[in-house]
C-alpha cells in the first residue's frame, strides 16, 4: 500500500529541492529551466519509492514538468 501523495506534496517537495516558493512553480514550466538536475530528480524516486510508489528517473526526466509528473504518478498511487 502506497502512502498518500497529493499534487500540492509533489509541487512542495519539488520546490523544496529547487530553494523555490512551491507557488512561484507553474505546472506546465520545465522544471530543468528552474534548475532541477538528474541527482535532484533521483532525490525525489527514491523518496517516493520509500512510500511505496513505483517510479523511475526515466518516468520522470522524459517529461519534466508538475503537470507530467503528476500523470504518472497519480495511476501508481
Amino acid at each position: 500500500m502506497t502512502a498518500k501523495l497529493t499534487p500540492e506534496d509533489v509541487r512542495s517537495q519539488v520546490a523544496e529541492m529547487l530553494y523555490e516558493d512551491p507557488a512561484e512553480l507553474a505546472d506546465d514550466e520545465e522544471l530543468v529551466d528552474w534548475g532541477l538536475d538528474s541527482v535532484r530528480v533521483m532525490t525525489l524516486v527514491e523518496r517516493w519509492r520509500k512510500l511505496g510508489i513505483e517510479i523511475t528517473f526515466a518516468d520522470l526526466a522524459e517529461r519534466p514538468t508538475l503537470a507530467d509528473w503528476w500523470q504518472v504518478l497519480e495511476p501508481k498511487l
